[in-house]
């Protein structure tokens, strides 16, 4: 697919029913994997066993998150791989036949075989189409194309396990000449994403997601995480479409959102694989290694959204689900997307806006700007960004987030049994805490016997944290940290806001390292789960254990 015909999905913005296609972090191929070419590389076929292929996304993500994260699909399917292993995906390969553009170009069905080029490669996808993680439509835009420029959107496919799964369907080669030609009508997309503090702990650069160490998280520091390239917005042309089950019943521009009354609220927003890297410890997982920082406290101004829909005159009863989509689109014209339940978005109690200022200030173009969804006490994929259209539904959104990413699963389930349709999408999120100071394997200075240890800790729902345990005794002993910095105005059943805190810990004065324990108790004494072997998920989800950490002392 050239460039042109990308940018038409872009202008036509296209509102596809069709899960997006998402990002492959790691693909673990099972079994055998044999090659078959002749010397000629007159024919090619790949034997097919079966293996399961899934794989999940950005992710967000961030979520501010709305987060990850990418869900991805693979359903378990073994490819014959070349016994060239080590020949990097695209270049040149010596031992396969060169064909012209126009010959790839014929195949671009089942009947003719469905191939695509990336670089220089040729490639028969054939038999992996129905297995594509986004379904087959996506995939099959690029038939008898090059599918690098997907590649320049999802730019997480440029790993190692995507390129030799790749690899493995290799037939041919086209000149280095065409390549240049398909390379040409590629486009980054992120070329023109903000620029971004470089203290800023990066784990994905495309989309971009990233944290701030876990010091400066407690001193205020806010994180962007993003799904797809960030839009660049007009404030002049910009309007929000309302929709009742996809009729448009009211367009309004910023001005008439700006009429409404101002409503302002502290709350975190967090992203639902927060503190990931953690539960992958216990078995391996797929999605962003988040640490502690994939979450942001701020305060947020902005119209209710009760208000907003409130003058559409709807009947609540008659609706289950308010749906959001951002102008962030995907190559296809797919907007990001997610939907809350409609019982949340017309309660005045649950505070959800349109947000366009943060901390006072317009949203910077990270966070949303003009308009984003803050959905207080629900996890950050649903507090969609650069706002675009609203529409109330019997359904939940058909997004590819919503319906087959961020949802929470059995410590059982694996990759072979997974049906992401059984499983709600996560909606408010449970109660966690984390050290941000020291980090582990830190050396601490002891003064006066103790060291000092700081944090954060949060609950969905609304529920006001009542009590941080620390604890460097294997929970023999614990200590309650002091709860520092609270929203002191906020109601009960509305405490949006992270609890920072703090303790002065005792320790050994005759050890060199010790163990910290950490765990948050809310409202409702919903408390921490000990270990993420019981809670653990294949995509490292919801990942609220005992925060722990060692470190090293310095007497």
């Amino acid at each position: 697919m050239n460039l042109s015909y990308w940018k038409m999905f872009h202008r036509m913005r296209q509102r596809s029913q069709v899960p997006l296609l998402q990002v492959v972090v790691k693909n673990y191929i099972n079994g055998r994997r044999q090659c078959f070419t002749d010397k000629k590389n007159e024919s090619f076929k790949t034997k097919q066993d079966s293996v399961l292929l899934y794989a999940t996304y950005v992710a967000t993500a961030a979520s501010i998150l709305g987060i990850s994260y990418y869900t991805f699909r693979y359903k378990k399917s073994v490819y014959a791989l070349s016994k060239t292993q080590d020949v990097e995906c695209g270049k040149l390969r010596e031992d396969m036949r060169t064909y012209t553009l126009e010959e790839v170009g014929k195949h671009d069905n089942k009947e003719n075989r469905i191939w695509v080029t990336f670089g220089q490669g040729v490639y028969d996808i054939t038999e992996f189409v129905d297995k594509h993680p986004g379904g087959p439509s996506k995939i099959l835009m690029a038939a008898g194309g090059a599918i690098d420029p997907f590649w320049s959107i999802f730019a997480n496919h440029n790993t190692p396990e995507i390129q030799s799964l790749l690899e493995s369907m290799r037939i041919g080669n086209i000149s280095e000449e065409d390549a240049k030609s398909n390379k040409n009508d590629s486009h980054d997309a992120y070329v023109n994403e903000p620029s971004r503090h470089k203290a800023l702990i990066i784990n994905n650069q495309k989309p971009f997601c990233a944290e701030p160490p876990s010091p400066l998280l407690v001193e205020s520091f806010h994180t962007p995480k993003n799904h797809l390239p960030v839009p660049e917005v007009d404030l002049k042309d910009y309007t929000l479409e309302l929709t009742i089950e996809g009729e448009t019943k009211e367009t309004i521009n910023f001005d008439e959102l700006k009429r409404y009354k101002k409503h302002t609220i502290t709350a975190a927003v967090m992203c639902g694989g927060n503190r990931r890297s953690e539960m992958a410890k216990v078995k391996k997982l797929r999605g962003l290694s988040w640490d502690v920082g994939a979450v942001g406290n701020a305060t947020w101004t902005g119209a209710r959204l009760c208000d907003v829909l409130k003058d559409l005159g709807i009947n609540e009863d008659m609706f289950s689900h308010v749906q959001f989509e951002g102008h962030d689109l995907d190559p296809s014209g797919t907007p990001y997307g997610a939907s809350i339940p409609i019982s949340k978005a017309m309660d005045p109690r649950g505070d959800v806006i349109l947000a366009y200022e943060m901390n006072g200030q317009p949203l910077s173009r990270d966070h949303g700007f003009p308009v984003r969804v803050i959905v207080p006490g629900v996890v950050g994929a649903r507090n969609v960004k650069w706002l675009n259209k609203i529409t109330i539904s019997k359904q939940e959104s058909p997004s590819q987030w919503q319906q087959g990413d961020y949802k929470g699963f059995s410590p059982s389930i694996n990759w072979d049994n997974v049906d992401f349709s059984k499983s709600p999408a996560i909606q408010e999120m449970p109660v966690i805490s984390a050290i941000c100071s020291p980090q582990d394997s830190d050396a601490v200075e002891v003064k006066n016997g103790k060291v000092e240890v700081k944090g954060y800790a949060w609950s969905g729902g609304g529920h006001r944290i009542i009590r941080v345990d620390v604890t460097n005794d294997k929970g023999e002993t614990w200590h309650t940290a002091d709860l520092s910095g609270q929203d002191l105005k906020a109601k009960e059943g509305r405490y949006w806001s992270w609890t920072l805190w703090s303790v002065d810990l005792p320790v050994d004065e005759n050890s060199e390292e010790t163990e910290i324990w950490a765990k948050a108790v809310d409202s409702a004494y919903n408390v921490q789960p000990e270990s993420f072997r019981n809670i653990y998920n294949i995509r490292g989800l919801l990942c609220n254990a005992y925060h722990r950490i060692k470190i090293r002392l310095k007497q």
